[in-house]
C-alpha cells in the first residue's frame, strides 16, 4: 500500500536550517510529481512547494521562496525540503503530498528561541 513517511522535523531557533525527508513506497515515485503541504496551528493547508518527476522544476509558495529548496532522490524514493532563514511563521506540521492528494503524517517544525 501507499506509504509516505516524514520526517526531520524539529525544534530551532529563528535563522536556523531544517532537512524534511519524504520516505515513499506503493506507488511509482519516479513518475510523481510530489509536493510539500504545511499547516500552522489553527489554519487550514497550505502549499509550499512541488517538484516534477524529473527534478528538474520546481516551485514555490512567496512565503518559502528563497529560503526552502525542494529536492528528490528518484534512486532512494525520497523527498527533500531544505529549509533555511526560518523564521517563526513557519511553525507547522509539514506533510509531502503524492499526486493523488495522499499525504503521510506529517513532521512538526517549530521556529522558536
Amino acid at each position: 500500500q501507499v506509504q509516505l513517511v516524514e520526517s526531520g522535523g524539529g525544534l530551532v531557533q529563528p535563522g536556523g536550517s531544517l532537512r524534511l525527508s519524504c520516505a515513499a513506497s506503493g506507488f511509482t515515485f519516479s513518475l510523481s510529481t510530489m509536493s510539500w503541504d504545511r499547516q500552522a496551528p489553527g489554519k487550514g493547508l497550505e502549499w509550499v512547494s512541488d517538484i516534477n518527476r524529473s527534478g528538474g522544476t520546481t516551485r514555490y509558495a512567496d512565503s518559502v521562496k528563497g529560503r526552502f529548496t525542494i529536492s528528490r532522490d528518484n534512486a532512494e524514493n525520497t523527498l527533500y525540503l531544505q529549509m533555511n532563514s526560518l523564521k517563526p511563521e513557519d511553525t507547522a506540521v509539514y506533510y509531502c503530498r503524492d499526486p493523488w492528494g495522499r499525504r503521510g503524517q506529517g513532521t512538526q517544525v517549530t521556529v522558536s528561541s
